[in-house]
């Protein structure tokens, strides 16, 4: 069992950015944090995401730093590290439970093959240094993306959640990535069983409060 010290986290993220889905996970276990906004990928204000520097040498969001100073980057291992750390929260099976492997397998899924793939999508030029090139690469990464969902959705076994009857740490993660371009109306389409699912984790009155500030559903949300 991850042992934990109950004093402050830190987390740094971002409205709308893939921290958001860490931020639903500590609302969910109960656990109170001290919020850092970095938003590092505006270019008007950059001194905004160099804030994060502190924490990720990477300059990305999300980073969670323990009462201790440790440090935790990258969405995946800060979600499983919080079914771990509370693990009185219930939100995923722990080493050794049944569900633990498919937990461990998505979650890893969707950083790796999915959420890695827009920090391509969103500035092209870092691997397509002509601009006529950029459309053409932009395409062809929302078409994998989208694969990627169908391939997850045609695997899954969902009831009525990812993991089973109770909203997990998986189900916060692909509800707000699924959000992102080419954003939900595909994500319906490409990944229907699953489509359920992110439905009922943005109904959560848990977690009313926080989708509204932090990642509203305004007009045109679902794309």
């Amino acid at each position: 069992m991850t042992t934990r010290d109950d004093g402050e986290l830190t987390l740094f993220s971002a409205r709308g950015s893939g921290g958001v889905a860490v931020e639903a996970a500590l609302t969910l276990a109960g656990q109170p944090y001290r919020l850092v906004d970095a938003y590092t990928w505006d270019k008007d204000d950059p001194q905004s995401g160099d804030r994060v520097l502190a924490a990720n040498p990477m300059r990305q969001v999300p980073a969670l730093v323990l009462p201790g100073g440790e440090v935790l980057t990258e969405s995946a291992a800060i979600l499983l590290w919080i079914v771990e750390a509370y693990p009185e929260a219930r939100l995923g099976p722990l080493p050794g439970a049944p569900g633990r492997a498919q937990l461990l397998r998505w979650v890893s899924f969707v950083s790796a093959a999915i959420y890695s793939l827009y920090w391509v999508k969103d500035d092209p030029s870092r691997l397509v240094p002509d601009p006529a090139g950029h459309e053409a690469l932009e395409s062809r990464v929302l078409d994998r993306i989208a694969e990627c969902w169908g391939k997850m959705d045609a695997q899954v076994e969902p009831a009525a959640f990812l993991l089973g009857e109770a909203p997990s740490v998986l189900d916060l993660y692909v509800a707000v990535v699924s959000r992102f371009r080419p954003r939900r109306r595909r994500f319906y389409a490409v990944a229907p069983r699953m489509a359920e699912v992110v439905r009922r984790v943005d109904g959560d009155p848990r977690l009313a409060a926080l989708w509204a500030e932090r990642m509203p559903f305004g007009p045109g949300w679902e794309g």
